[in-house]
Order: structure tokens, then C-alpha cells, then sequence
């Protein structure tokens, strides 16, 4: 019997992404699956039920949408009550956030719920293409500095006019992942002069290969700053006071400071102290992309702008929900991506192996069997 697919409309405040678009419904349905979309699942991303009907998904409410369900495909987590009428066994396959939403693993652990994390997905190369956090931090990057670039009260552009010259922007990205990566290269399309830092040394020729300038502390061995899987981890003291002393001078230079330093499983590392944002001068503009974990400035509130010292502060909170539909389009074609790789001809359905399964996978058989939930 053909596995049914089931998307449903996202339930958390302010979401409007979607797991699955026409384009991807289609595929679905061309590997020999059925797809169900709940009414209104893409309106936020603009795409509408007819679109998804269009494509040969089958439009309806909720309980009509999962009832049997095979997999369930989402952005976020749903509550464990929206799962009613699945089939036992039934996968959800989304972003997870295990290590918060512990209490919500052990709900789907009870209901029988097979819940894949896809941020825990192995950064391998065959996984690329399943990247969640990948495609989407490369939107929040971008965003980020469009963010900065309509708060601040200058031009980022070096400008000469009849009427005096004014001068670029100063941009200085902290955390060179793909995020950092994306935020150089659009503060540098804008015409800003850019600088970055990351306690990975491998991202040096990164960052100038953008064109920016590396900012990186010198003459303290041993410390690379290179975890598991291509994640920064945390450095030991001797390299956070350098850091700190070397960020200090920088940063009071600066116009604009970008941070995006997030350590998997842990609350964001501390990057920016309230007393080197009074270093800042007047009017400069700070965005934290990890303000949702905790923030890597002091004083930053997820989801708010709030002013410090005559800086502003932005707390981002879910930005790559902000650029809905090229976000959800990445995504989907994420859960595509992991779906089809495993999908298995003669079983009609996907098939995980250990190396990517083991992984991701948080509970299953009625229990949460994840070692990094359980360990």
C-alpha cells in the first residue's frame, strides 16, 4: 500500500514556513507515495491549497490530513495531540529542537511516534543535501544584515557627492559558519568593510576569500576551536580572555556586529559583554542570530529590538521564517532529499541505514532511544 504523507499547517506563533511545496508534492508522488496537506498549510509561505492541489496532493482538515499517515513532514515540532490518527510507528520528520522539547520527545515516544531530528542530521557529504540547518542559515545570514542595514541611520556604501564624501560601514561578523559566511558576503555586496572572527582557524582563508579581513587572536597554540561534524566547541580560558581582549579593541570601531555563534545542545557562548557595547559608538546596530539560545550578546531578548549605550540590539528569533517561501523551498527539497535518498523500490517506502538512522532518530518502539538525549 502506497505510504501516505501527510504536511501539516505549523502551529508555533509567528511560523510561516511549510514542509512541502507543489514541486516536491509532485516528486512525492512520483516515487509511488500519496500526499495530504492540511488547508492553509502554505498561505505563509504563498503558496495556496490549490497550488498543492494542482500538484495532486489531497487538501483537508488536520485530522483528515494525518489520519493514517505513514510520515508527517513539518518545520517545527507539533504538539503530540495533532499527531492522533497516524498510523503506530508513523515518522515525523522535522526540526525537532530535542534537547528543549525533551518533554514533547517522551510525548511522542508514548504516542508510538518515530520523531527524526533533522538538525541532528551528520554533516557527511551525502548528507549536504539534507542539511536543514545548512539552508536555512544561509537565509538568516543574509537576513541579518538586511536587518542591520534598516536599523542603522548611515549609508553601508562609500559614497562621494558634491556635497562631502560618506564613508563605508563597518561590519564585523562574529562566527564564520554558513550563516557568517552568507552575512560577509551580503554586508560586502552592500559596500560595507568587512571583518570577521571564528575560533576556527580553517575559516581564515574563508573569510578572505569574501574579501573581508580576519580578525583572529595570534600566538596561542593548540587551540583550534574545531568540533565534531565541522561545529565550533568551546575554547579553553586562556583563548577566551585573548579573544576578548582582541574583540574589545575591534569592536569599538565597529558599525555594525553580527553574531553567530551556536555550540550544538548548549546555550549560545557569551561573545559581546555589556561593557564593550559602551565602547560603541552611538547609532551602531548589533544583531544576534543565537538570541534564541541564549543570546551571544548580554542584554539581547529573542525577538525584540532593544537599545543599550545608544546601540541598538537585535534579538533575532526564527529569521529564516521571515523569507517564507524561498526558506520553505529549501527546506522541503531538504526533506525530500532525505526522504528519496532511502527510499527503497520494493518496500514502497523509505528504508534508514545506522550511519544517518542512529543519528537523527530521537524515540522509537515507544521510547526515546537517542544517546545524546539519554547520555
Amino acid at each position: 500500500m502506497a505510504q501516505r504523507i501527510a504536511v501539516l499547517r505549523e502551529e508555533a506563533a509567528g511560523e510561516r514556513r511549510v514542509a512541502a511545496t507543489p514541486e516536491t508534492v509532485k516528486k512525492y508522488i512520483a516515487l509511488g507515495a500519496t500526499v495530504a496537506v492540511e488547508a492553509g498549510a502554505g498561505i505563509g509561505a504563498s503558496v495556496s491549497d490549490a497550488a498543492f492541489a494542482d500538484a495532486g496532493a489531497e487538501i483537508g482538515p488536520r485530522a483528515q490530513v494525518v489520519a493514517g499517515a505513514d510520515i508527517i513532514l513539518g518545520i517545527q515540532g507539533p504538539e503530540v495531540a495533532s499527531l492522533a490518527g497516524a498510523k503506530p510507528g508513523a515518522w515525523l520528520v522535522a526540526g525537532l529542537n530535542p534537547f528543549a522539547e525533551k518533554a514533547r520527545m517522551e510525548a511522542y515516544a508514548a504516542a508510538g511516534i518515530e520523531a527524526l531530528a533533522m538538525e541532528w542530521m551528520p554533516r557527511i557529504t551525502r548528507a549536504q543535501s539534507m542539511d536543514i540547518l545548512s539552508s536555512q542559515s544561509n537565509l538568516a545570514g543574509y537576513k541579518a544584515v538586511l536587518l542591520a542595514a534598516a536599523e542603522y541611520g548611515r549609508a553601508f556604501p562609500m559614497m562621494m557627492t558634491a556635497a562631502g564624501t560618506v564613508s563605508a560601514a563597518r561590519a564585523f561578523i562574529m562566527g564564520v559558519g554558513v550563516a557568517g559566511l552568507q552575512a560577509i558576503a551580503t554586508a560586502r555586496r552592500l559596500g560595507a568593510q568587512v571583518s570577521a572572527t571564528d575560533v576556527r582557524s580553517a575559516t581564515k582563508e574563508q573569510i578572505q576569500s569574501l574579501g573581508a579581513k580576519p580578525i583572529f587572536v595570534e600566538n596561542v597554540k593548540g587551540i583550534e576551536g574545531e568540533g565534531s561534524g565541522g561545529y565550533a566547541t568551546e575554547m579553553s580560558e586562556e583563548y577566551q580572555k585573548a579573544q576578548a581582549e582582541l574583540v574589545s579593541a575591534h569592536i569599538a570601531k565597529q558599525d555594525i556586529v553580527i553574531t553567530t555563534a551556536l555550540i550544538p545542545g548548549r546555550p549560545a557562548p557569551r561573545l559581546i559583554s555589556d561593557a564593550q557595547i559602551a565602547t560603541m559608538r552611538a547609532g551602531s546596530v548589533i544583531v544576534d542570530l543565537a538570541a534564541e539560545s541564549g543570546g551571544n550578546v548580554e542584554g539581547a531578548v529573542s525577538g525584540k529590538t532593544i537599545e543599550k549605550h545608544g546601540v541598538k540590539i537585535i534579538g533575532a528569533k526564527n529569521m529564516a521564517g521571515t523569507l517564507a517561501a524561498d526558506s520553505s523551498a529549501l527546506f522541503s527539497r531538504n526533506l525530500y532529499n532525505f526522504l528519496s535518498a532511502f527510499w527503497d523500490k520494493e518496500a514502497g517506502k523509505p528504508v534508514l541505514d545506522a550511519e544517518i538512522g542512529d543519528a537523527i532518530r530521537v524515540t522509537q518502539g515507544g521510547k526515546i532511544v537517542s544517546a545524546r538525549l539519554l547520555g
